[in-house]
């Protein structure tokens, strides 16, 4: 895969589950969750979003090639004892775990494991106890497929996440990509167990350059990391560096910030252009790779930065032209797109002046029900919009890129 805006053929999805549900307001935070959720109605969202990709491409879910791949007594054997490494779990609990049908051990995998012997009236709110119910804990992270693995053209990059919470999900997608898609993998920690990547800052813009982003998920090591492998391999190669602010949260990835839209357009928030407010002061590098050597030089932008490789792009502003706007509607990302192909996204429907934004530069605005329920035929329309409907999934802290993991795209 030699792009973000080729034409999708297929694509790895995780619904949302029971895992979501174990959430409380004592646990959000440290799941990374600014509010718990409501499960009824983001069924409903999540329903119209890969009801739309089904339409459109193949869809390949986590819970099913999991529950596949635990019919191997070797590599189930490896995601029970390094799940329970990681959880600090007991032997029994392995033993256990290793016991239960592939079905259910997937779920435990995914929804988290109680403890049997917990009882409601024991915890107390002041002791935020509330988290010993679950031995293996859930993973409340994983229906965005995007951040613990991304595709970097024929390889996948399993990344070494950032927050404790997340680590687990790893084990995972390593497995899935492996033994079932049987792709070479990356991995930045086997460099330097400081390294951290994910992969909403990880964009491929050409065969020859990456769109990283710098921040509190994505650090230096692991862009380093990056480089050094690519000067490796490559004779010439390019690296596209955003540094991001390290808060609010809503700006953990580049891909909240950034997205291709198509070969010439991409999605910006205007003060990443700008470098101004929160971005003040954020430096966007370049990083040039010629016959091994590693050379860093400052640009203007990320748009000015992609012009400058020869590129004709042209940016379209999340949130339209009020700053206010372009605040309100990126917190719940409204930058955050998914290229189905050249000129063809997916995005939620909530961030009106994103969507009134695209719909002036030429696509066309398509409800996802309607495409869901075969009243609008995609392939009829050259750039458009699928607009899917987000209340409660943008209060998790991610998009539609944030939740697809791309596995094969035709090229440019």
């Amino acid at each position: 895969m030699a792009s973000e805006t080729g034409r999708l053929r297929a694509v790895l999805l995780h619904r949302p589950g029971v895992e979501i549900e174990r959430m409380t307001p004592l646990n959000a935070a440290h799941a990374l969750y600014s509010d718990i959720l409501n499960k009824p109605i983001v069924d409903v969202e999540y329903s119209n979003f890969c009801g739309v990709l089904e339409k459109w491409t193949d869809v390949y879910y986590v819970e099913d090639i999991l529950e596949e791949l635990l019919e191997d007594s070797e590599l189930r054997r490896h995601l029970v004892e390094g799940s329970c490494d990681m959880d600090n779990c007991d032997d029994d609990l392995a033993e256990r775990l290793m016991g239960l049908p592939s079905a259910e051990l997937a779920a435990a995998l995914i929804e988290g494991y109680e403890d049997p012997e917990w009882r409601s009236g024991e915890w107390r709110v002041e002791s935020g106890d509330l988290e010993s119910r679950y031995l293996l804990k859930p993973l409340y992270n994983l229906f965005f497929t995007r951040d613990a693995s991304s595709t970097v053209y024929d390889r996948v990059l399993v990344n070494s996440m950032s927050f404790e919470v997340r680590e687990r999900e790893t084990l995972i997608y390593e497995a899935i990509f492996k033994h079932f898609f049987k792709v070479e993998t990356l991995n930045a920690m086997a460099w330097d167990r400081d390294a951290r990547t994910e992969g909403g800052d990880v964009q491929i813009a050409a065969p020859d350059l990456l769109c990283i982003g710098q921040g509190i998920r994505t650090n230096v090591k692991g862009i380093k990391y990056l480089a050094q492998t690519f000067a490796q391999e490559r004779e010439r190669f390019n690296i596209l560096v955003q540094e991001l602010p390290k808060s609010p949260e809503s700006f953990i990835h580049l891909d909240m910030v950034f997205t291709f839209l198509g070969k010439h357009e991409c999605m910006v928030f205007e003060p990443m252009l700008k470098k101004t407010g929160l971005f003040a002061g954020k430096d966007t590098t370049l990083i040039t790779i010629e016959g091994g050597n590693i050379r860093y030089t400052k640009v203007p932008d990320m748009v000015k930065g992609l012009q400058g490789l020869g590129w004709d792009i042209e940016p379209v502003t999340g949130g339209g032209s009020d700053p206010w706007v372009q605040l309100r509607e990126q917190w719940h990302s409204g930058c955050n797109f998914f290229s189905l192909g050249d000129g063809k996204v997916i995005g939620y429907r909530r961030n009106a002046k994103t969507i009134e934004a695209l719909d002036r530069a030429g696509f066309a605005v398509l409800n996802a029900e309607d495409i869901v329920s075969g009243r609008v035929d995609m392939n009829s329309y050259e750039k458009f919009v699928a607009a899917f409907p987000g209340s409660e999934l943008p209060r998790a802290g991610g998009g539609a890129r944030c939740m697809t993991m791309p596995i094969l795209r035709d090229a440019d």
